[in-house]
């Protein structure tokens, strides 16, 4: 009994809710993304780099939330691919800077197709206001957890 206690207690934390939000939809993104052969780091990348061309490995790797041990191995096969190029930063000769293709900017818009009813689909029967609030909340959460670990 005292388990079964302990146990839904655990299931109504928020941080187990946000990693079983998070689970789930990784599930259905990696689904929709599978047809196109892309992988939802690969998909991460592209999307952040259409927003931000020229961002360097390092910076990318931040913003998706992979190792730069990953991000080498999702940039080498997006290049392998012709999907991304990268170029010499013009002040950092070191530095690389990475940009989408012609190829990467088509392939991104047939994943963005593939995943667009996701969002919406888990935020259904939301009002707009809830869903901002939502956001808001979850940003805050972040930036609390951000600021108190220096991350």
């Amino acid at each position: 009994m005292q388990a079964d206690a302990h146990r839904d207690g655990v299931e109504q934390q928020i941080g187990y809710l946000v990693k079983r939000v998070q689970q789930a939809l990784r599930g259905v993104m990696e689904r929709a993304l599978r047809e196109h052969k892309v992988t939802l780091a690969q998909y991460a990348a592209l999307s952040v780099l259409q927003n931000q061309p020229g961002l360097s490995n390092a910076e990318l790797a931040r913003r998706i939330f992979v190792t730069a041990q990953t991000m080498n191995q999702v940039l080498a096969g997006l290049e392998r691919s012709g999907l991304v190029e990268r170029t010499a930063h013009p002040g950092h000769g070191r530095v690389m800077q990475i940009r989408l293709t012609e190829d990467g900017e088509r392939l991104l818009a047939q994943c963005q197709g593939a995943t667009a009813g996701i969002h919406e689909r888990m935020l259904a029967g939301l009002p707009l206001g809830e869903r901002d609030r939502l956001r808001a909340l979850l940003i805050h959460c972040a930036e609390q957890l951000e600021r108190s670990t220096g991350g």
